[in-house]
């Protein structure tokens, strides 16, 4: 995917994502099912992960490059990328330390945690499209708590997968 793509598919699933959740009643976002997150703290994971994210695309370059270093192979594609996340999760791989939302109890309201989500992908998206060229994206990594060290393209990739990986669990839930 060009820069391009990979910012109007950042916003696709970031508007389905919403979309859906908006529709979706308060108990029901907030109900705690056991061993698994209400919908949420999907929501609130997914505001932190877009946050922590958006630091590799707004750091100065140098800095990103001193951090993890630089790629010694191409950028994988997005199915290889999804299919490399796929395997570590059955594998056991999840969500660790600070990507692991607190309980949340009615409060914040889901309309401003949605919002809060939005804010996040709109920060990153502008990160990318406003300080990154399209070669640059395979020219620096940024390190990822399940796949290691992944170039930044990846990195957008593996956004755009979460979200949507995210937006199955919770259909899935209110199905």
């Amino acid at each position: 995917m060009s820069k391009e793509e990979i910012i109007k598919a950042l916003d696709d699933a970031c508007i389905k994502f919403i979309d859906f959740c908006t529709d979706i009643d308060t108990r029901t976002f907030y109900l705690q099912p056991t061993d698994k997150w209400s919908i949420a703290q999907n929501v609130e994971h997914l505001s932190i992960s877009a946050n922590i994210t958006r630091l590799a695309f707004s750091l100065p370059k140098f800095i990103v490059k001193l951090y993890a270093g630089k790629p010694n192979r191409a950028s994988r594609t997005y199915d290889e990328l999804v299919n490399k996340y796929k395997l570590k999760i059955q594998q056991g791989g999840k969500a660790s330390g600070r990507f692991i939302p607190e309980k949340i109890r009615e409060s914040p309201e889901k309309k401003t945690m949605l919002e809060t989500f939005k804010k996040a992908m709109n920060k990153l998206k502008d990160s990318i499209e406003k300080k990154w060229e399209d070669s640059q994206l395979d020219q620096y990594l940024a390190p990822h708590p399940l796949l290691g060290k992944i170039t930044l393209r990846e990195l957008c990739y593996f956004t755009i997968h979460h979200t949507h990986h995210h937006l199955a669990i919770i259909r899935e839930r209110c199905l």
